[in-house]
């Protein structure tokens, strides 16, 4: 369908301003638009050529797909010049609070937006709340995106609801998450800190921002398939009475080696290179370790990870973050002539890494990750079992439906949620998981599990599957809204 099609639904896509974020959602545009949906991104300055560079190259999709640019106030925010990526400061409590207070003032030039075009729904991420109100002044649906699970969504309304961390004696105590499928066990220093602090402060005053905008949006939208957590969509529709559709995973959208290598940032390897490196490896024989945008792990826990890989024998891909200063720093988190020594069994990316063409590979048979729902999805879709290694945000709880309800990961080892870096995993516990997701019975079971989970989530976006028939069931359902709003 093209956009000579007289009713058109028009939608607006409003993605949080950081990575994680900002590729969903651009996948999330492709997706509309290839079903026909003329969709408008909404972003700043600084991010419009990292998320315009992919839709460019698709000359199917140009049409369908455009940008509103809106001014994000950096220097009046009191952060750097040019700032306009939650990456660039989410080290420093300080700098990342100053970053959500910036987005506020996105608040006025987003209703102008919305007063100007009149689109048929808005989809703006969880961190605007404030995009619910602005969307129901003039008669818009606004869709929440979250970009996690059902599982995680599930998870963090039932521990707002129900606050069984309070009711345990201590921070290292297990408790069962109540009212929900699974029987599921997390402890209170396992949980964001913001659940875990008893003062009332910025972060809290959001997070309830988020749930009470939550609640009074049109409903939510989700980066999964049915098929994946079906316990957990159920009770997310049926028990807490939320509306949903699940219309994952939105990364299969991108077909071709040129699509996921334009994912996200510009990559730090050659794609061409790096499928060269993968091409000479066996299958399942190498494991992929990246621990996403955020994540910023110390020099002393890297060089435990490069003895760890180097101790547990297998072949590796090795994402490594650079200094996000972009200055230059010895790395003394690489043991002398490791490089070396692993030459030809190991391959270092320092920077970005075209992740989805990567875990696709059939050379890839494991995956160490911090949990990020996009990381983890991409490793359900690609078939791979994984080491987790949760860091902070929801990560513990998709760490809990890797391992406990899916059964096809291992976890490292990590207890303590921290915005920097976590607990400290040795090189022991890392060779040991490596094993355990690479070699041997339990290896191929998880495997076996692993390659079952990711064949459903191909069928899931195909004609007739459960997310493809999700979306047309959304876009039925927005195609009454503007019916009924016509005839008002």
């Amino acid at each position: 369908m093209g956009s000579e099609i007289p009713d058109q639904l028009r939608m607006f896509l409003f993605p949080f301003l950081a990575h994680g974020h900002m590729i969903p959602t651009v996948d999330m545009a492709k997706l509309f638009g290839s079903r026909g949906l003329k969709t408008t991104i909404i972003t700043t300055p600084a991010n419009a050529p990292l998320i315009s560079k992919s839709i460019r190259k698709n000359n199917d999709l140009a049409t369908e797909i455009d940008f509103k640019i809106i001014n994000f106030p950096s220097v009046k925010a009191g952060l750097p010049e040019g700032c306009e990526n939650l990456d660039v400061v989410a080290t420093s409590m300080e700098m990342t609070m100053k970053f959500f207070k910036a987005t506020t003032v996105l608040l006025k030039p987003l209703e102008v937006l919305l007063e100007e075009s009149k689109p048929d729904c808005l989809v703006a991420d969880m961190f605007f709340p404030w995009a619910t109100d602005a969307a129901a002044k003039f008669g818009i649906p606004r869709l929440v995106f979250h970009g996690t699970s059902f599982f995680s969504l599930c998870v963090s309304a039932c521990l707002v609801q129900y606050q069984p961390h309070k009711k345990v004696s201590s921070d290292s105590e297990p408790f069962v998450v109540p009212n929900l499928p699974g029987d599921i066990k997390l402890k209170r220093k396992q949980l964001p800190d913001f659940i875990q602090q008893e003062d009332e402060t910025e972060f809290t005053m959001l997070s309830k921002e988020m749930q009470q905008a939550e609640i009074r949006s049109f409903g939510t939208l989700v980066n999964s398939f049915y098929e994946l957590e079906p316990a957990y969509a159920d009770h997310y529709r049926k028990v807490l009475a939320r509306r949903a559709w699940h219309i994952g995973p939105v990364s299969l959208c991108n077909r071709n080696v040129e699509d996921k290598a334009l994912r996200g940032k510009q990559a730090s390897i050659d794609e061409h290179e790096c499928l060269k490196w993968l091409n000479s490896k066996k299958p399942s024989s190498v494991i992929y370790v990246c621990f996403g945008s955020l994540a910023n792990l110390c020099s002393a826990q890297l060089r435990e990870i490069s003895l760890g890989l180097e101790a547990s024998g297998q072949q590796f891909i090795w994402v490594v973050r650079k200094n996000k200063n972009g200055q230059e720093e010895k790395e003394d988190w690489l043991p002398e002539g490791f490089e070396k020594k692993v030459e030809g069994r190991g391959l270092i990316i320092r920077g970005w890494a075209p992740q989805v063409l990567i875990l696709d590979h059939e050379a890839v048979g494991g995956f160490v990750t911090h949990c990020g729902w996009n990381s983890t999805l991409e490793g359900v879709t690609a078939g791979v079992p994984m080491v987790t290694w949760p860091v902070f945000a929801e990560q513990f709880y998709n760490e809990k439906l890797v391992t406990q309800v899916l059964k096809i990961g291992t976890a490292v080892g990590v207890q303590q949620w921290s915005r920097v870096g976590g607990d400290f995993v040795k090189r022991e516990a890392i060779e040991k998981a490596v094993k355990e997701v690479m070699v041997g019975d339990k290896a191929v079971e998880m495997r076996s599990r692993a390659k079952a989970l990711g064949q459903m989530a191909k069928r899931a976006v195909e004609e007739r599957g459960s997310s493809y028939s999700d979306l047309n069931a959304f876009i039925e359902e927005l195609s009454l809204q503007r019916c009924l709003k016509g005839r008002n």
